[in-house]
């Protein structure tokens, strides 16, 4: 998947295409897929990198969602749940079980839970990952060797699954490719074009690397934005009402020590109402999340120090050692595009499902949603859409459709298991050129073959591309993260056939980004903001 062969596509077609998606996430990348593999001309931009914003910032869960039964909100946990199978049978080389204990303190706890993920496992039905059950004492200790001991009566365990997002979102972009679709980054819808009866025709997009606008016409225009869906809804309607209400997720990132073995904690309710995930990811353990309204829609919003603190009090009560500030590898924030409601102060109670709007003009806008139901909701975007086109109608084949790096036995791989299929290429050519094989810091799992390999196949653009999303590394560890990115400014030059002014102006770009991912940046940031 090459940017200059994209462009060279978008400059030869001459006719509108079937389908024109503005948004590169998971929402408007499942729908490019579901599109092309029914057989439409489909193009996809992104006005920054794929999955740049919400999309790699989840908290790395493929779930029915426990939170939403407790809400009684049945259908969209066993339509999650449904999703969860389908995307673990056709990525099995990034969707994994894991193993989750629900740690009890009171004698009610056992009993509810137990019943409460009995109903789980009964709405997984056939595509269940395992039986939940009550555990001992000894058990939950054993399952959980660092969980708090103090007043510990036992625990519950339950099922759910596990994936890498970004990479899951660049394996399904590349997946939409192979099915003839036509996906560029770093190119930004900067208005509409309309017909003679005003209806919607086409977007102008601006290169962001070139500078170079093009007007590019479409039988439909598709707004899946996430966060930013309301801006692209004025560009049609400037009298638009606002539809997306934003609320962060911040998570923090600690050593795998704090959480070791392969099962995860789930506290069932934080003081805001919230679920809270400890998670083991990767050698790391993710903890969070978050839930706190925001209107500032950005595409690298900042923590707070009141967000990162929650955390770690919560926290605080169910591990035996407590997490402090100086441990935090790395800390992130997303925005999650909820649909507005009529009073959106509380952004938890509002619905996870999605919503599929058209306007008068036939702009069409999906809002809402989440990472695991993506598939289904890109199937009834494409229903929906294709009518708006008045395309002859096809059928959704992507509930059995393999993602790009589907591999059963991934793990053999090592520390390229994520590559799944394309495992075999990189490392065969660390064989070929031994220079490849330099690690390009001492606490990251990063050689420099791989950051050749995200700039040839993958469409890696910057140092950011390469570091937060074709590999994690700016998650595992912020600072290491920065320590190596004038490795990788290095590599991808000779890569891009850059020079050293863009080497330095890339080494300096991505230190803006990355000090939103160190806490220590936090404070010095609120306080010059305030």
């Amino acid at each position: 998947m090459r940017r200059e062969e994209m462009i060279a596509r978008v400059d030869d077609h001459r006719r509108p295409w079937d389908m024109l998606f503005v948004g590169g996430g998971a929402t408007g990348v499942a729908g490019a897929l579901d599109a092309a593999s029914r057989g439409y001309e489909v193009l996809l931009l992104e006005q920054s990198d794929f999955g740049k914003a919400t999309s790699s910032r989840s908290t790395k869960l493929v779930h029915g969602g426990v939170r939403y039964l407790q809400q009684g909100n049945l259908p969209l946990v066993m339509g999650a749940l449904h999703e969860r199978g389908i995307m673990r049978q056709n990525a099995p080389h990034l969707v994994r079980d894991l193993g989750f204990v629900v740690p009890n303190y009171t004698w009610w706890e056992a009993p509810f839970y137990g019943i409460g993920m009995k109903v789980y496992d009964m709405l997984a039905g056939r595509y269940g990952f395992g039986r939940s059950r009550i555990l001992s004492f000894q058990e939950t200790v054993d399952r959980i060797p660092t969980i708090s001991l103090e007043g510990l009566r036992g625990g519950v365990a339950y099922y759910d699954g596990q994936f890498d997002d970004a990479r899951m979102l660049l394996n399904m972009a590349q997946t939409a490719a192979e099915q003839g679709a036509t996906l560029l980054n770093y190119t930004r819808v900067v208005g509409l074009t309309k017909n003679s009866e005003g209806f919607v025709d086409g977007v102008i997009a601006l290169d962001q690397e070139t500078g170079k606008e093009r007007t590019i016409h479409a039988k439909v225009v598709v707004n899946c934005t996430g966060p930013f869906a309301d801006e692209l809804r004025r560009m049609n309607d400037p009298e638009a009402q606002r539809m997306i209400a934003g609320s962060t997720g911040v998570h923090i990132v600690l050593d795998r020590s704090f959480l070791p073995g392969d099962n995860a904690i789930m506290v069932p309710r934080t003081a805001d109402g919230r679920v809270l995930f400890a998670i083991p990811w990767y050698d790391k353990v993710v903890i969070g999340t978050t839930d706190v309204p925001t209107s500032d829609f950005v595409l690298e919003p900042w923590p707070t120090d009141e967000e990162v603190d929650f955390i770690l009090e919560n926290a605080e009560g169910y591990l035996d050692r407590s997490p402090g500030r100086g441990d935090i590898l790395s800390v992130f924030s997303g925005i999650r595009p909820l649909v507005k409601a009529a009073d959106d102060a509380n952004t938890s109670q509002l619905s996870r499902d999605h919503t599929i709007t058209v306007t008068k003009t036939g702009l069409v806008t999906i809002a809402g949603g989440k990472w695991t139901t993506c598939r289904h909701m890109a199937e009834d975007l494409i229903d929906n859409a294709m009518v708006v086109a008045d395309l002859p109608p096809q059928p959704c084949v992507t509930g059995q459709l393999r993602i790009h790096g589907y591999h059963r036995y991934a793990d053999k791989f090592g520390e390229f298991a994520f590559y799944g299929s394309d495992a075999p290429a990189i490392q065969d050519s660390l064989r070929r050129h031994p220079e490849y094989a330099e690690r390009l810091h001492p606490r990251l799992p990063l050689v420099a073959g791989q950051v050749v390999w995200a700039v040839r196949e993958e469409m890696a653009r910057t140092v950011d591309d390469v570091l937060a999303r074709r590999t994690r590394s700016l998650l595992f560890d912020a600072q290491a993260a920065i320590e190596a990115s004038p490795k990788v400014a290095k590599w991808m030059a000779a890569e891009l056939g850059k020079d050293e002014l863009w080497v330095a102006d890339q080494i300096r770009d991505f230190l803006q980004v990355a000090k939103r991912y160190l806490v220590s940046e936090l404070v010095s940031h609120h306080r010059e903001k305030a």
